[in-house]
């Protein structure tokens, strides 16, 4: 097989999917993959641009939104998807947080959600989008934290019922705030 940026892609999601954000080395996903470490340097500068590579491959599973119509119900469809797309993946909030923190990766996970706030003619359109993502990505790595705590025997395993309705809740309320309603 030949070694490809989207082998590499692959392989360090897998990692991420099985032993989290902190076990994601470099080394790990080279032996995972049967090269030598410096063979990933072809294809991936650095780690940080292969996190940012994982996290785009994450961003793009996300569900396609339109952005026409109530911008209020736009930007509840956005969050929904990107909260459950960041779910799927074991540290996902962490990872796309910091990949967004250092202006890394080429999805904009905001795109659809600024679009129907421009369209909407509402203000601060990127200002407004980055308190939306920031209540997303800190609500899911709180529900990524307490599962894994479970599955650690740290603590009680998480009630995702309860948690499903914060997050309606928390989203719901900064729509109404943005949208005036």
């Amino acid at each position: 097989m030949a070694l490809t940026k989207q082998a590499i892609v692959g392989a360090a999601l897998a990692i991420l999917d099985d032993y989290g954000l902190a076990d994601l080395t470099m080394r790990r996903v080279a032996d995972s993959l049967g090269v030598q470490a410096g063979a990933l340097y072809y294809h991936v500068p650095n780690k940080q641009s292969l996190l940012a590579a994982v996290a785009d491959h994450i961003l793009a599973e996300r569900p396609a939104v339109s952005t026409p119509g109530d911008p209020g119900e736009t930007l509840r469809l956005w969050g929904r998807g990107l909260r459950s797309v960041l779910l799927t993946h074991r540290d996902a909030a962490e990872l796309v947080a910091s990949t967004q923190v250092l202006g890394l990766g080429e999805v904009d996970p905001c795109l659809e959600g600024r679009e129907a706030l421009i369209a909407a003619g509402l203000q601060q359109p990127d200002a407004t989008m980055a308190a939306l993502l920031h209540f997303i990505l800190g609500h899911v790595t709180g529900e990524q934290t307490r599962l894994q705590l479970a599955q650690l025997s740290v603590a009680t395993a998480p009630d995702e019922a309860a948690s499903e309705r914060d997050f309606e809740w928390g989203l719901g309320l900064m729509i109404r705030g943005i949208c005036g309603r």
